[in-house]
């Protein structure tokens, strides 16, 4: 039993030796930073942002509209209709931050691509998955989307 122990513990030692002979390194990045100095990610911050308050501003006009109404049946065709349009507001919005989101991180992500590349790395991180180690390459990413190639 101690002899393979002994053995397993060899096999062990030596396969971790050989994955850091052929390692190239560990890099991270810290998303947050990225996106709040990328500018089109901020762009697209505001554009959501101004979607956002054009559902609120058309809810407050609605809501006008509905308190000008005179009868039951007046109320209850307007709240109809505009749960609908609402409804339809509201998921365009949803699509509009979907499809952002995702433009923002396809182009920090082909950025932190080529910086992998350049830097011979194996993996990019978030920041907030690395304990100890690495190297931060936050920086390598923002001149690299600043750069205007992304």
């Amino acid at each position: 039993m101690k002899k393979n122990l002994a053995i397993l513990t060899l096999i062990l030692g030596l396969s971790s030796f050989a994955n850091q002979a052929f390692a190239g390194g560990v890099g991270y990045i810290n998303y947050i930073k990225v996106q709040e100095n990328f500018s089109f990610a901020q762009a697209a911050v505001k554009e959501i942002d101004a979607k956002q308050l054009e559902l609120q501003q058309y809810m407050v006009d609605k809501e006008k509209q509905y308190k000008a109404l005179d009868t039951p049946l007046k109320k209850q065709n307007f709240e109809d209709a505009t749960a609908r349009e609402f409804n339809a507001k509201q998921e365009a919005l949803l699509k509009l931050k979907t499809q952002k989101g995702e433009q923002v991180y396809n182009k920090i992500q082909a950025a932190a691509k080529q910086v992998l590349v350049e830097q011979k790395l194996d993996v990019i991180l978030d920041t907030s998955t690395v304990f100890v180690g690495g190297v931060d390459i936050t920086d390598l990413v923002i001149q690299k989307l600043k750069s205007g190639t992304y």
